[in-house]
């Protein structure tokens, strides 16, 4: 069932996202003019423009993402915790494996600050869980490209646990429970992404975790610009939102998170 959930949410993706809209958009535009149907080509030739405008123009991904950034305190209050949990998505493992070296992508805050938080408290296990997203190739994981980081910066082997196998943010709560001798025995200090929080919280809860200290980094949104064309960037952070808020919705549906938008365990 597990892997059927993964399987199923890689392939809805690929059609939700906006760009395959503005591409599908397009492409009935231009059947639309094939058949002769002008003035129908033209209302959807249209439409697409304006999906193009509204993504390039006005940061709607920011917007979205700010409640869910929100939603926690940015410096939590953290007293001897039992462990610090980084989850996986700061790493680019396929390059750190194709060059030997750490290599980290933009949500490269989740290993930076996690790690600072390690250093901070020598005493607490560190735990990294990722897998590989990858729908076609699982042999490379997040927490290979993590264990190159850890071992650059010669974090002591006996500190660090790490979790390979898990594909999405459920199966991050769930085999990292698996690991551990009572995940009941916190604190726990989860380290994510601010806009990825929420979901995350609500995972770990509902696979039995207790005691958890969100820590988010790796804020989006915190600072809404203006309106001014940046297309790419808007897109991205757009794509990211959506796909955040579809998978609250989805976790809730189906029993993965607690709430829509978890708050704590």
């Amino acid at each position: 069932m597990a892997t059927l959930f993964f399987v199923a949410s890689k392939l809805f993706w690929l059609v939700a996202r906006p760009e395959s809209w503005i591409v599908l958009l397009l492409v009935l535009g231009i059947w639309s003019l094939h058949r002769d149907r002008v003035a129908a080509a033209g209302k959807v030739i249209v439409s697409a423009l304006f999906l193009v405008l509204l993504i390039g123009l006005v940061p709607v991904g920011q917007l979205l993402m700010r409640p869910l950034e929100m939603r926690f305190p940015a410096v939590p209050d953290i007293s001897a915790p039992t462990g610090i949990i980084i989850l996986g998505g700061g790493e680019d493992a396929r390059m750190s494996a194709a060059t030997g070296l750490p290599e980290l992508n933009a949500a490269a805050e989740r290993l930076v600050l996690g790690l600072a938080l390690a250093q901070a408290f020598p005493d607490a296990q560190l735990i990294f869980t990722g897998g590989s997203g990858s729908l076609v190739d699982q042999r490379i994981s997040g927490a290979d490209g993590a264990q190159t980081l850890f071992a650059r910066l010669k974090v002591a082997d006996s500190r660090i646990m790490l979790e390979p196998e898990a594909r999405n943010t459920a199966e991050n709560a769930t085999r990292t429970y698996e690991l551990v001798e009572d995940a009941t025995r916190g604190p726990w200090v989860l380290v994510t992404s601010a806009f990825h929080m929420p979901r995350s919280v609500g995972s770990f809860c509902a696979a039995g975790w207790r005691d958890m200290i969100p820590y988010p980094v790796d804020y989006r949104a915190a600072d809404i610009g203006g309106l001014s064309w940046s297309f790419a960037e808007n897109l991205d952070l757009l794509n990211i939102a959506i796909k955040e808020w579809i998978g609250l919705v989805v976790y809730s549906l189906t029993g993965r998170t607690p709430a829509l938008v978890p708050r704590s365990c």
